[in-house]
């Protein structure tokens, strides 16, 4: 993996403080890098906010989308593995909670390296398995429902311009998530810290409770008003349990 892949990957907003703990945030689906800006500022210097720019949108829109959830999380990997010589946590909301998990199986199985906390947002276990098909709906009905989880601003579904960009990565993203199923195998060492909103209709309180299963750490869970997103309603909250639980992480302290 050279400078110009990761240059590609990773955007880094803000400057850290030398040898800071690194935060690996990835999007959900039809999001991009951008918006993890305002935990980039948030989190600064303390955290190294590395935001994740999936191949297909905004400046990398020209590139082949991926369509498969594993396939992604190798790719994501590679870009991370020359970056392991200090500590890091992952967050990923929705999709980006299991692309989050699917990435800390590699890195512990792989490089031996156990993340400092994955923190999985708005997203069911991955052994729990719905069977769901939006992607496969037409345009209309893709479009309906990425609006009724309030991901994208409606402003930018109206336009006729932006939707032409945008609606590919949405479907290539809705058949990543969709289409991943968990293959069974050792639970992370990592601890687990989970949110979500208590209507979210996309993952029940019971169905991310079920995180537990996946680590031999310590596990919390955290439950909020709202839905899919409602972390744009409580970001100062969960970002207050991020800052706390990576205070403590230092660099020198990789763990195998």
């Amino acid at each position: 993996m050279t400078d110009d892949d990761a240059g590609l990957w990773i955007r880094e907003y803000h400057p850290a403080a030398p040898g800071s703990v690194q935060l690996v945030c990835l999007p959900h689906a039809g999001g991009s890098a951008s918006y993890y800006f305002p935990v980039s500022r948030a989190l600064a210097p303390e955290v190294e906010v590395l935001a994740i720019q999936y191949p297909g949108r905004q400046d990398r829109r020209h590139e082949p989308l991926v369509r498969d959830l594993p396939e992604l999380a190798r790719r994501v990997h590679a870009v991370l593995r020359p970056r392991t010589d200090r500590p890091l946590a992952l967050f990923g909301h929705s999709m980006g909670a299991s692309l989050a998990f699917e990435v800390a199986r590699l890195l512990e199985s792989q490089d031996g390296v156990t993340p400092a906390v994955v923190f999985a947002s708005g997203r069911r276990a991955p052994s729990r398995v719905r069977d769901e098909r939006v992607h496969q709906l037409d345009d209309r009905g893709l479009i309906a429902d990425v609006r009724r989880l309030s991901g994208t601003e409606g402003g930018l579904l109206g336009d006729d311009e932006v939707l032409r960009m945008i609606l590919p990565a949405i479907r290539a993203d809705y058949t990543a998530a969709e289409t991943y199923r968990y293959v069974p195998g050792p639970p992370l060492s990592a601890p687990i810290t989970a949110f979500t909103g208590e209507s979210d209709s996309k993952a029940t309180v019971d169905e991310v409770r079920s995180w537990q299963d996946h680590t031999t750490g310590p596990f919390d869970l955290h439950t909020y008003s709202g839905g899919h997103f409602f972390l744009n309603r409580h970001q100062a909250a969960v970002l207050s349990i991020i800052r706390t639980q990576l205070a403590g992480v230092r660099a020198g302290s990789r763990t195998a």
